[in-house]
């Protein structure tokens, strides 16, 4: 009887692990993809059911003086429903400390790189590094403790060839480790690739 109480007990919880992946109002999801990857897209359908949803662009806005990234933004914006609200900000912390309504971050990457220039870098500024550890722990503790459903996107960059510059092995060391804390305290974890989506 000893076995198969066990056993039982193991199918229990496994089943509710499972329930707690993929149930509708999963907490926190991570989606990793390379460039072009469907990565945003496939983020969209899982917030797609949601009546209110903030979408957090924590990327740099769009501007005349590039109209490559001006033409990246609006294409995001077209696609997005009219019902969803968009708050432009690098205060990722604090928006998931306040948010009442599900969030949907796009992206982690984009996110960083404005992180990283803030704090001077790329310009080789003094405790540059100290202030980029305030910045990620502070956004760390605010996803753990997160009280609403909330899926960030981030660029996976651990597959592609080690980077030419110091600046871009910077970015790619330090948003690859972010990663990893922050699939740490996900429920669930996806990557696509080629619009394809893998249960990590």
């Amino acid at each position: 009887m000893t076995k198969l109480t066990h056993r039982l007990a193991g199918y229990l919880e496994t089943l509710a692990r499972a329930l707690r992946r993929y149930g509708r109002d999963e907490g926190k999801v991570l989606v990793l993809g390379g460039v072009r990857s469907g990565k945003s897209r496939h983020a969209e359908r899982l917030v797609a059911r949601h009546p209110h949803l903030v979408y957090v662009a924590p990327g740099l806005p769009a501007s005349d003086d590039d109209p490559e990234w001006a033409a990246r933004v609006a294409a995001h914006q077209a696609r997005r429903p009219a019902h969803w609200k968009t708050v432009e900000t690098t205060d990722l912390a604090g928006t998931l400390r306040t948010a009442t309504e599900p969030l949907l971050i796009d992206c982690l990457g984009t996110w960083l790189s404005r992180v990283l220039d803030e704090i001077g870098a790329w310009d080789g500024k003094r405790g540059w590094e100290h202030r980029l550890d305030d910045r990620l722990e502070d956004f760390l503790a605010a996803w753990a403790a997160a009280r609403v459903p909330v899926v960030a996107v981030s660029n996976e960059v651990g597959s592609g060839v080690v980077p030419a510059t110091s600046s871009g092995r910077l970015f790619r060391d330090v948003l690859g480790a972010l990663n990893n804390r922050v699939s740490a305290d996900a429920d669930r974890v996806v990557l696509v690739v080629a619009g394809r989506a893998l249960d990590l």
